[in-house]
């Protein structure tokens, strides 16, 4: 970590003591900034202000950009709240998605966030308070709010991608009113994390906000490390009473060693293996740099009337480099050359530079239209993205077969680097633009039924310059006009519970979530189609807590598929479908007493034959059946106790469903407790019982084993 960055995240040290002191002296506390904290999220109902002790929230603006209300949002969504990650302790996307009903977490070859929603696996759907947040890094947690999981196609909201759902992090902003917060962490494995949060009013109507974050982090794993740090302050000005504008930055660094896990053998993964690292751990890392800087505006014309902006500027460095196994686990031989049992291990490096300008604009009116009431949106996105990839394939010396023996498959080998000779690795160079226009209505005819209805309309354009000495064409341009319609009815038969039904479509152009995959082929295709069909319930069984179902089919079309007749010719007649149910539980049961839970039955299968497998396989990381738990009880005033259960059933580490991941099942607890007032301390333990199992994969010999037990310690100062 570097000086710069080690004095300031020192400096926050001291400010939070010195301002927790002033609070002291004061008598000022975050409660008596709880009115003003409650009106700044009137005006911009996105970014959630102030402290909050409960799970979930009751009404967001991210699934359809108006603030709604949580059970009259026709789609099936998730809400993992700041106060729920700070008790379980959750520090990564993967472990979040473990709690999520229809959701898989991916290794992402160890460098980068991905996950599969509903059958559909991506790298890019992600967002940061609704807007873009696509390249392939790690994300933290130390900033926001709350992060949001929705479910099914919604291009109507977010634009293209999002075939199976997208995640959604809610930062923090400043609240105008004053809160310190220093939280301080170890592990049994040998790793810390320092975190603070400051919030501190700068005049009457101008507030700061610093959040801040430092890990360095051991494995179970040998030989793999991070380190981590990023730094996001705010500022909040209320120019008016109606009127509020927030700037903000971050920077955030991630630096990892790049662990692919362990090879199949037999169609299951290796056991015996959870602790040894396959490859060359020096040689394999991955670094990502990121720089983001925030702009929303935001103001109320009176009448039901208002309008916001939200503007966001990225540039995003990411280099990654591995040495990893590339086949299952080999058996030794003696011809043509004596070999090891063993593993064959690959190499290559990957670079992605990536500056992105995202700017969305809504007009929201809420008010009567011939006496029926009304929130009615019109709105504008424009975007431009521009991305610097290369990617070279590695030749690794010393290496008999490039063959690690199994007895010691941790090596130490060189390894050069070049353009593969056949031409297939990446170097180009893509612009991405896009201008869309969207108008949603949600009309209240009564009080038993809303019906929502959306339309989008975008223009995305994709340039690709190849520099590769083998490429058909030094430049592709492809572009698309996508309309994304969406339609919602929900029935309000008691106060309590809301019945709906709902259809939703999006785009996937052929050139992939990330750019990668035009030419001369890919170019003259149409995108990829998902539509999504639902039906579910939301119901308050008693006040604070919500309970959901939804059954849904999601169908994937026009994938690529190698035609029959001829087969150096691609047509779109490949499709896959997923059927599910899922089911959830969040909130509070009572005062004392949280629940997150979630239960999914899923079944995803290719339903057509694609370029990637015939028709009939079941598609990866897609157990049948999925159940999660966690919950937290207030024993007495200083105790609290929690406890976490997930439960999976087998599923496919690849399409090729050559290999199977075992079905396990894994216990979590915590222990809380209150030293003072302020002053709080917790005991998490992972892994309970020891449960030996392998969580997720990247392809049939890249399984990451779960992790074996494990202690965290954490002291929390709240003023």
């Amino acid at each position: 970590m570097s000086v710069a960055v080690r004095a300031l995240l020192g400096a926050t040290s001291l400010l939070v003591l010195s301002s927790a002191a002033h609070a002291t002296d004061t008598g000022t506390t975050a409660a008596s900034t709880s009115v003003d904290a409650a009106d700044m999220a009137n005006v911009d109902p996105i970014v959630v202000t102030g402290q909050r002790e409960e799970y979930g929230v009751k009404s967001t603006s991210t699934a359809t950009r108006t603030e709604t209300q949580i059970k009259d949002i026709p789609q099936a969504l998730t809400v993992i709240s700041e106060s729920q990650i700070e008790d379980q302790q959750l520090r990564s996307v993967a472990d979040l998605l473990l709690f999520v009903p229809g959701a898989t977490p991916g290794t992402g070859e160890a460098n980068r966030d991905q996950l599969t929603l509903r059958g559909n696996n991506t790298t890019a759907d992600f967002f940061r308070d609704g807007l873009r947040d696509d390249v392939q890094y790690f994300r933290d947690f130390y900033n926001v709010d709350r992060v949001e999981v929705l479910r099914g196609p919604n291009a109507m909201v977010f634009g293209r991608g999002g075939g199976g759902g997208i995640i959604n992090r809610v930062t923090k902003r400043a609240s105008l009113g004053a809160h310190y917060e220093a939280i301080g962490s170890v592990d049994s494995e040998g790793g810390y994390r320092l975190s603070t949060d400051i919030d501190h009013p700068l005049g009457e109507n101008v507030g700061g906000r610093l959040n801040a974050v430092y890990e360095n982090g051991e494995s179970f794993r040998r030989h793999v490390e991070l380190e981590r740090y990023g730094i996001n302050p705010t500022v909040g000005l209320l120019v008016t009473p109606d009127t509020r504008i927030d700037l903000g930055y971050e920077y955030f660094h991630d630096r990892r060693t790049t662990d692919r896990g362990v090879p199949s053998l037999n169609g299951e993964p290796l056991e015996g293996f959870d602790r040894t690292f396959f490859g060359d751990p020096d040689l394999s890392f991955s670094r990502a740099d990121v720089n983001i800087a925030t702009f929303a505006i935001s103001h109320d014309f009176g009448g039901g009337l208002s309008i916001r902006n939200r503007t966001l500027l990225g540039d995003y460095d990411k280099f990654y480099q591995n040495v990893y196994p590339s086949s299952t686990v080999l058996a030794a031989q003696t011809t043509p050359v004596p070999l090891p049992e063993g593993v064959t291990l690959g190499a290559y490096n990957s670079r992605n530079d990536r500056k992105n300008l995202i700017s969305q604009t809504d007009l929201v009116y809420e008010g009567s239209l011939g006496g029926i009431d009304q929130t009615l949106l019109v709105g504008f996105e424009v975007g431009w993205q521009k991305s610097r990839n290369q990617r070279l394939s590695g030749t690794i010396s010393g290496l008999p077969g490039n063959r690690a023996p199994l007895s010691d498959p941790t090596v130490d080998v060189d390894v050069t680097f070049a353009p593969s000779p056949a031409g297939t690795d990446a170097d180009n160079r893509t612009r991405a633009e896009v201008a869309a226009v969207y108008v949603q209505e949600q009309l209240r005819p009564t009080e038993w039924l809303e019906i929502l209805a959306g339309l989008r309309f975008d223009h995305f354009r994709l340039e690709v310059a190849d520099f590769r000495p083998t490429a058909a064409r030094p430049e592709f341009v492809r572009t698309d006009k996508l309309v994304s319609p969406r339609l919602g009815v929900i029935l309000k038969p008691l106060e309590n519970l809301s019945i709906y039904a709902s259809y939703s479509r999006s785009y996937l152009p052929q050139s992939g979530d990330q750019f990668s995959g035009l030419d001369l082929t890919t170019e003259a295709l149409k995108p990829e189609r998902f539509d999504n069909l639902e039906l579910g319930a939301k119901w308050e069984p008693v006040r604070g807590l919500l309970a959901t179902a939804a059954i849904y089919r999601l169908d994937r079309s026009n994938t690529r598929a190698t035609d029959p007749a001829d087969p150096t010719r691609i047509v779109l007649t490949g499709e896959q479908r997923t059927r599910g149910l899922e089911l959830g539980l969040e909130r509070s049961i009572s005062d004392d007493w949280q629940v997150s839970a979630g239960y999914a039955w899923q079944d995803a299968e290719i339903t057509r034959t694609t370029t990637a497998a015939p028709a009939g396989r079941k598609v990866a990381l897609v157990p049948k059946h999925s159940a999660s738990l966690w919950t937290r009880y207030q024993v007495s005033k200083p105790l609290g106790v929690g406890v976490g259960v997930i439960a999976r059933s087998k599923s496919y580490a690849s399409i090729s469903n050559q290999v199977v991941l075992p079905s396990f099942a894994r216990v979590d607890a915590a222990a809380f407790y209150r030293i003072a007032n302020g002053v709080n301390a917790q005991l998490n333990v992972e892994n309970l019982l020891g449960a030996d199992y392998f969580a997720t994969a990247h392809n049939d010999n890249n399984i990451a084993p779960g992790a074996h037990r494990t202690a965290r310690a954490t002291l929390k100062l709240d003023f």
